[in-house]
């Protein structure tokens, strides 16, 4: 029985070796799950961020649009504020 123990047999070394082979396919496909999901995911926040830029440009054209009229109305406010006379005393 001493015999079969010391001498590792031909078919143990190919047992392990297809052992370890399927170990790392095993790990590969995960690895290269992870790799192609983070892939889609770079693709969606660049598509985000082209959308954002889009948006921004947007608001900035109407915020561009609407500036003579808030322009006006803080022209008035400033006025209105001169005006005030509490707002000349210093609170302490």
């Amino acid at each position: 029985m001493n015999e079969l123990a010391a001498n590792t047999s031909p078919l143990f070394n190919y047992g392990v070796l297809a052992i370890i082979i399927v170990v790392a396919f095993i790990a590969w496909f995960f690895v290269n799950r992870a790799s192609v999901r983070a892939s889609e995911q770079i693709q969606l926040l660049e598509a985000l961020l082209e959308e954002q830029k889009k948006q921004n440009a947007l608001l900035r054209r109407l915020a561009d649009a609407q500036q003579p009229a808030t322009a006006q109305q803080q022209e008035e406010e400033d006025d209105a504020d001169q005006r005030d006379f509490i707002r000349m005393i210093p609170e302490r």
